[in-house]
């Protein structure tokens, strides 16, 4: 997604590489490139056995640092979506990136078998392909005829996120499913598990029986992305860019504690998406990116943040090389040192990483190294001003 002020930007007819554009929002970038870090790392380690806590997501109910990850990114999908012209352009070409989105995460989802009977149809990419239609639809249906009220655009989006969020609430929470009654949120038996079971039979994640990122749960998904575009009108308003930051952090601090207290009836849960989830998670990446404005556009201290923005520039491109890579080395097969065949990447990690540092050391230090060679790559492309966007 391009994270562009209305600038202009040159494209390769009939090719998804793009030049830089003039002017960005340093701040996004590199907020984008440190969710896209913290991402390999914590899909990446040496072994599950020996990970520290706040790297695992919570098993069910609650949360932990690793949870805030993924609706990082939409909000970040969504900020990015207002500061791009594309976003009010041709639909085709809306179309084209959900496509091409969606696409590469099913080609990730069945790489490298193709397995026909158990090819999972939901997935990180196919949600952010779906929260950027929808969300882009509702944009532009609610955008004012004078495109400078951006106040008036930002509340007709806020409440369309509230409406999204109260209807999930009370769909999982008043609808019953059949054998098991309605409020049910344990693994596999919300509504939402048994309308893709429905949907979608085998095509799941967990033993067939539910998907973290399942249709009804895109629904909230769709929120937190909406949320990102009330951020980024707020941006492209007139006010300063104090008035600017101190308006998104005390935002954030709001939808924090309305988070919180909705987990009293509603519980904080990252595989459901929970409404409670939705705005406590959306408050935290409107605080964090708060901070990376203040620091980085308004403050121009930038120093400290190349590395973030060379991974942010490409974020596709990382996240599709990141798991290719990994599914790679867990399909080359070899004899590990006790004799007994095991994955490059098990290999890799008992032979270089686990004889010389303690276990959850040589397991993050594995995740590391991951990211240090697709960081690599990213600046490979950097360097040579290439750009991949969907």
């Amino acid at each position: 997604m391009d994270a562009t002020r209305p600038t202009s930007t040159t494209t390769q007819p009939g090719s998804s590489v793009t030049s830089r554009p003039a002017a960005r929002l340093v701040s996004l970038d590199a907020f984008r490139g440190l969710t896209m870090a913290s991402m390999v790392v914590v899909n990446n380690p040496g072994s599950w056995s020996a990970v520290y806590a706040p790297l695992l997501h919570a098993e069910w109910h609650g949360w932990t640092p690793t949870d805030l990850i993924f609706p990082f990114f939409l909000f970040i999908v969504g900020v990015s979506a207002t500061l791009s012209k594309g976003t009010m352009g041709p639909w085709g070409r809306i179309l084209r990136r959900t496509a091409i989105i969606a696409g590469l995460g099913l080609l990730l989802a069945g790489f490298p078998r193709f397995p026909l009977a158990t090819w999972r149809i939901p997935g990180v990419l196919q949600r952010i392909a779906l929260c950027y239609l929808t969300a882009v639809a509702i944009y532009r249906w609610m955008a004012p005829r004078d495109r400078t009220r951006h106040l008036a655009h930002a509340i007709r989006l806020t409440v369309w996120a509230a409406v999204l969020l109260l209807v999930y609430w009370a769909v999982m929470m008043l609808v019953p499913v059949p054998g098991g009654g309605a409020g049910n949120l344990s693994p596999g038996g919300d509504v939402g598990a048994y309308i893709d079971r429905a949907l979608m039979g085998r095509h799941l994640w967990r033993q067939q029986t539910w998907d973290p990122e399942g249709l009804l749960s895109t629904v909230p998904a769709v929120a937190t992305t909406l949320l990102g575009m009330v951020t980024g009108l707020w941006l492209a308003s007139g006010a300063t860019p104090q008035r600017k930051v101190h308006m998104l952090v005390r935002a954030g601090l709001v939808a924090i504690l309305v988070g919180l207290a909705w987990n009293i009836a509603f519980p904080i849960n990252k595989n459901l998406w929970t409404s409670s989830y939705a705005v406590f998670a959306g408050g935290a990446a409107v605080l964090v990116f708060a901070v990376c404005y203040w620091f980085l556009d308004v403050r121009g201290w930038r120093r400290w943040s190349h590395p973030f923005v060379v991974l942010g520039l490409n974020a596709i491109t990382l996240f599709v090389a990141s798991g290719l890579f990994t599914k790679i080395l867990i399909n080359i097969k070899l004899t590990g040192p006790d004799g007994r065949l095991t994955t490059l990447y098990n290999y890799l990690y008992v032979v270089v990483y686990a004889p010389f540092l303690p276990p959850k050391i040589a397991s993050l230090a594995f995740a590391l190294s991951h990211l240090v060679l697709l960081y690599g790559l990213c600046h490979l492309l950097y360097r040579k001003r290439i750009f991949l966007k969907a």
